[in-house]
Order: structure tokens, then C-alpha cells, then sequence
């Protein structure tokens, strides 16, 4: 595939009179950690919606593998590849450990699981089992897998969202704000854990996150958006330097 896994082109969403975003562009390429960073309430989750299907843009195009994703309904899009975590953590809560991230991998089974014969589907229930174990075994939950959720820790939790994100085995993972709550070792954690994602198993991740810390350890990319609009982009690097970016977050006024 040429060009880029992943795109906003020129998305705009208006809510009313209010352009949530602007004429929005932003490419990410394939194996990379793309972070979107703001302030509250510049269109990092419109974006996401967007890129979900839960918003439709008012103009412009999301593109996936080349193809858009505007005509496909936001059930569609975990079978497409693009799995997604939610800034409020979304589990079942009185569903095992286990059966949350059984239930991630619905989009990729349950299309054909019923029909298929009795020994294909023992055979198939067995493999996601043991694809869903392997899960916990890596997130560090696999003391809790009959747990109900809703007894986890806050850390925990969110890892069990990624986990359960992961278990449609996507191109592209979404994650929103998975470091918000988290204490510093549970930050180092998942610091580890996306940059292994990425890096020895080819996953595409753009991170919407508040947490520095995390984004310039393990951005490839960043973009920048203030009011729906983007204002920068380049590496953590020139972003850290980048004087529309320091006045977004601190102020003119800064010393």
C-alpha cells in the first residue's frame, strides 16, 4: 500500500454555529505512534469520532487504507481494522475479566460463530479463549480473570480496555487518554507496552493523551490542535520548541 495507513483530510464538524473542527488534515503513517494533542476541548475526540463513525464531518474525507471510511456505519469499523479505547473507561462491569476481552473479539467471530458446525465451533470458541488468556497473561490480569470488572483498580481497568481494544487483533488502535488516572509506575508500564505494540509487532497507534510525559517519550509524530484547527505538527522534538504550542498550553504571558 503507498501513501498512508490512516487520514484526516480537510474534516470539518460544526455542532450548530461552533466548528468543532476546521479544515482538519493530518496523516499517520503505518508502524508509527502518532500523538493529537490540545488543550480540553480543541477536537481531539470529535476527531475520534469521526474516525469511529459516531460523528459524520460536515465535510472532508477519513481515510483508511487508502479508502474511505464515510460510507461504512460504526459497527463496521472493528472489522475493518480500527479498534478503539474511550477517555471514560467503557467496561462490563459485572462481566469477568475474561469476558470483557471475549467480547472484544465479537467483531472478528460472531458474524459466522453461531452457524458454524459443532466441532469448528468448539475449535474456534478454544482459540479466542486462548488468544483472550495470552491477553491477560501480558496485561498483567491473568490473576483476575474470573474478577468481576467493575473490582478492578482504576489502573487496571484501563488496561483492560486496551486489552480488550486489542482482542479484534486491529490495524489501528485508538486510544484515548490511557494514561489519565494512571500513578507514574502504571505511566512506565504502558509506556513500555505501546512502544512494544508499535515497535516488534507493526500496530499503528494515535494516542490522544494530556499526559507529556508519555507523548514525548513515545510519539513518533505529533499534531497539534487548538479551536478545531491544527497549528503544528513534526516531531516531540520541534513540537517542544514550536511557539504555537507553547502559547496553546501556557499562555502568552509565560515566563
Amino acid at each position: 500500500m503507498s501513501g498512508p495507513l490512516f487520514a484526516f483530510d480537510q474534516v470539518e464538524v460544526r455542532f450548530g454555529g461552533l466548528r468543532a473542527l476546521s479544515g482538519f488534515s493530518m496523516e499517520v503513517e503505518e508502524g508509527t505512534i502518532h500523538a493529537l494533542i490540545g488543550p480540553n476541548g480543541a477536537g481531539k475526540s470529535t476527531a475520534f469520532n469521526c474516525a469511529s463513525r459516531f460523528y459524520k464531518p460536515f465535510q472532508g474525507d477519513v481515510v483508511f487504507q487508502g479508502k474511505s471510511l464515510l460510507p461504512a456505519k460504526p459497527a463496521a469499523i472493528a472489522k475493518i481494522g480500527i479498534a478503539r479505547t474511550f477517555q471514560n473507561v467503557e467496561l462490563f462491569g459485572r462481566m469477568s475479566v475474561l469476558e470483557n476481552v471475549l467480547v472484544g473479539m465479537t467483531p472478528q467471530l460472531g458474524s459466522y460463530l453461531p452457524f458454524a458446525p459443532s466441532a469448528r465451533r468448539a475449535r474456534i470458541e478454544r482459540e479466542a479463549r486462548r488468544d483472550a488468556e495470552a491477553l491477560l497473561e501480558e496485561f498483567g490480569l491473568s490473576e483476575f480473570r474470573d474478577t468481576p470488572a467493575e473490582e478492578l483498580d482504576f489502573g487496571r481497568q484501563k488496561m483492560l480496555d486496551v486489552a480488550r481494544a486489542l482482542a479484534c487483533k486491529p490495524k489501528l488502535l485508538l486510544l484515548d487518554e490511557p494514561a489519565a488516572g494512571l500513578r507514574n509506575r502504571e505511566i512506565a508500564a504502558l509506556d513500555t507496552m505501546l512502544v512494544e505494540l508499535c515497535r516488534n509487532r507493526g500496530m499503528t497507534i494515535i494516542l490522544v493523551e494530556h499526559v507529556m510525559q508519555l507523548v514525548m517519550s513515545i510519539a513518533d509524530r505529533i499534531t497539534v490542535l487548538n479551536f478545531g484547527a491544527k497549528i503544528a505538527e513534526g516531531t516531540p522534538d520541534e513540537i517542544k520548541a514550536h511557539p504555537e504550542v507553547i502559547e496553546a498550553y501556557l499562555g502568552t504571558g509565560h515566563a
